[in-house]
């Protein structure tokens, strides 16, 4: 019922029981029932109304008084008269401070009902007895349908232990704490944070319990993830077969910050300063290894790396400065070649890449992961001697293919020894002999016989299994020695060879022999190449300068060029587009040219030629102390 209504009923009321003991001849205190009245102004949760319903009704009883009896006569009437002033007053009284405790009830209510978390109070038997607004929200139940229902059963609570062990440890202490499962009305699986609270009443019996609620659903799913994370990573750690170091490069990082590089670039200046890229190895902690590495190292457990790097690398390590350069440009990762030592002493050849995780956090979880490549150090060295071998039947084949120029190479000294030694000896037997001529003349005969032994010393030691020299090298001598060699084989073919070899190319460090090979075996594939053709045949022999590291020679023919889909495949061993070739010419000049430090390239447009371009790197003291 409205407020209106309660106030229009209960002045009703008074104004029925003022007129029943004012026009009926009752005689008992009917005043009594003003009280009704008052409790009905009283439901409107209104203090004035409880006040003016009060006021009213003494007004009515003592009026009725008047108007009923005469002010001589004291004695029954004037009695029940007080009875029913004191029952008007009494419940008047009770009726303002129920409304008070309602008020501070209600103001308690409205602070619980501002809360974020869930919270409800419950009676001993579990029955629901207050329904906070974010209890509604969160759970779906209205106070209205919440309250009356047994906890347990309307929210379907799970809970970490018996609800008996937890009821008696809330009796002991009066609170309890934990995480408890509870569903939604839609069905949906909460986990909360539950705080539960004893409450008693004013003899100190416990009359309910006071339960508050926070949703931890997610908190504990990102911690669930997060443990499940760890732990997968920790598997991983541990099964992985590749070594994998986990290490602090905090203190790293602090040392790069205060460096005073005065002006000049970090690479140079950590270059000048070896001690400081030393000093930087001990800063970096390792904090963990894993099984793999630990057998990598010889080691028996991760107990023995907690040290520095300085442990593992060696004194001749160089990949340590390429690390901290990229470390301190914030780079990502870097990669890099270089030996580990083992515990023992012994050298391990390894692969290695180390990332670099941003954020605040990241210089602390610097991880390394290791490859042992000593099995493939070993395979490589076992292909690189197949494939001296090959080289070495490769040269023993092309003899055949080069039989005319080096007839013709030896034939043509030979021949001028014999023109000398005949022009001599008609000086000789001239009447008057021409002494000077004839001393010419053996001089020439001398040149010619030195060449020819320069030629068979060349020839031989083109075909001799020598191991793979490391020696200084004009690179003009080797262009020189291979025109010679392929240029009978390239003249019968129609092919004109021209050269030309920049001015002031400085040395390279290598084998002689099998840099001459390649040389050689590029002309003959270029004369081969261009072998039938109508027209011009040139093949263009050129080497020049890159950059202050680096030369190139580059062979040029004007032939047929290569088709597309074979490009792909040129240097794969056993492939070839010669009837009757091995095909093994390039992938040995490849290998050869990579064995030195360089590369091997090809261009080719088809009808416009083929460029086959070799990269060779200067000699170590060419490129610290350049030429002019």
């Amino acid at each position: 019922m409205s407020r209106a209504g309660l106030r229009f009923c209960s002045a009703i009321l008074a104004v029925t029981v003022f007129l029943v003991d004012v026009l009926t001849p009752l005689e008992g205190a009917v005043a009594v029932l003003y009280v009704v009245a008052i409790l009905l102004a009283a439901k409107t949760n209104r203090r004035d109304d409880t006040i003016v319903a009060a006021a009213g009704c003494i007004v009515l009883t003592i009026s009725a008084y008047l108007l009923s009896h005469d002010l001589e006569s004291i004695a029954s009437p004037l009695l029940r008269l007080l009875v029913s002033l004191a029952a008007i007053g009494i419940t008047t009284l009770l009726a303002l401070q129920n409304h008070a405790a309602t008020q501070r009830l209600a103001a308690q209510a409205r602070l619980l009902n501002l809360s974020h978390d869930m919270i409800f109070a419950r009676d001993r038997g579990g029955v629901i007895t207050f329904w906070n607004k974010t209890a509604e929200q969160a759970y779906g139940w209205s106070a209205d349908e919440a309250l009356g229902q047994l906890a347990d059963k309307l929210l379907r609570s799970t809970y970490p232990d018996r609800r008996e062990i937890i009821e008696a440890g809330l009796l002991d202490t009066g609170r309890w704490e934990g995480h408890v499962q509870q569903r939604t009305k839609d069905g949906a699986v909460l986990t909360v944070d539950a705080r539960w609270a004893l409450q008693h009443d004013r003899l100190g019996k416990p009359v309910g319990v006071l339960e508050t609620h926070t949703d931890v659903t997610d908190r504990v799913a990102a911690h669930g993830a997060l443990v499940q994370s760890e732990q997968r990573y920790r598997r991983m750690f541990d099964a992985s077969r590749i070594g994998v170091v986990e290490e602090d490069w905090s203190e790293v990082r602090a040392a790069l910050q205060s460096l005073d590089t005065a002006g000049t670039g970090l690479h140079d200046h950590l270059v000048q300063h070896p001690d400081f890229v030393r000093n930087a190895r001990r800063l970096a902690k390792i904090t963990d290894v894993n099984p793999a590495l630990q057998k990598m190292a010889g080691a028996n457990g991760a107990s023995a790396f907690i040290e520095n790097v300085d442990l593992l690398l060696g004194e001749n390590d160089r990949s340590f400065l390429g690390a901290l350069i990229a470390f301190a440009e914030r780079e990502p990762f870097y990669e890099g070649e270089t030996e580990i030592v083992r515990f023992d002493g012994r050298k391990v050849p390894v692969l290695f890449t180390i990332t670099f995780p941003s954020g605040p956090d990241g210089d602390r979880n610097v991880l390394a992961f290791v490859v042992d490549i000593a099995e493939r150090k070993q395979a490589q060295d076992a292909l690189l001697a197949a494939q001296a071998e090959l080289a070495h039947a490769a040269r023993v084949a092309t003899l055949g293919e080069l039989t005319a120029s080096i007839a013709h190479e030896v034939n043509q000294p030979l021949a001028a020894i014999v023109t000398s030694g005949e022009a001599g000896l008609r000086w000789l037997r001239r009447e008057v002999p021409n002494l000077d001529e004839v001393a010419a003349t053996i001089v020439q005969i001398v040149a010619a016989g030195r060449r020819a032994s320069e030629i068979v010393a060349r020839i031989r030691t083109f075909l001799k299994k020598a191991p793979a020299q490391q020696d200084s090298i004009d690179i003009a001598e080797i262009i020189e020695d291979a025109a010679l060699l392929v240029a009978r084989e390239l003249a019968n073919d129609d092919v004109v060879l021209t050269s030309e070899t920049e001015h002031g190319l400085g040395p390279i460090r290598g084998d002689r022999i099998q840099l001459q090979q390649v040389l050689v075996n590029l002309l003959v594939n270029a004369g081969q190449a261009m072998s039938g053709q109508p027209g011009s045949r040139t093949v263009k022999l050129r080497a020049s300068t890159v950059d202050r590291e680096r030369l190139a020679i580059t062979v040029q023919d004007s032939g047929p060029g290569v088709r597309p889909e074979d490009m792909p495949r040129l240097f794969d061993p056993f492939f070839t587009t010669k009837p009757g070739g091995m095909g093994m010419g390039l992938a040995i000049c490849r290998t050869t040219v990579e064995a030195h430090g360089g590369q091997l390239s090809v261009q080719s447009t088809p009808g416009a030629g083929t460029t086959f371009r070799l990269t060779l790197p200067y000699a170590q003291e060419h490129q610290e102390h350049p030429g002019p």
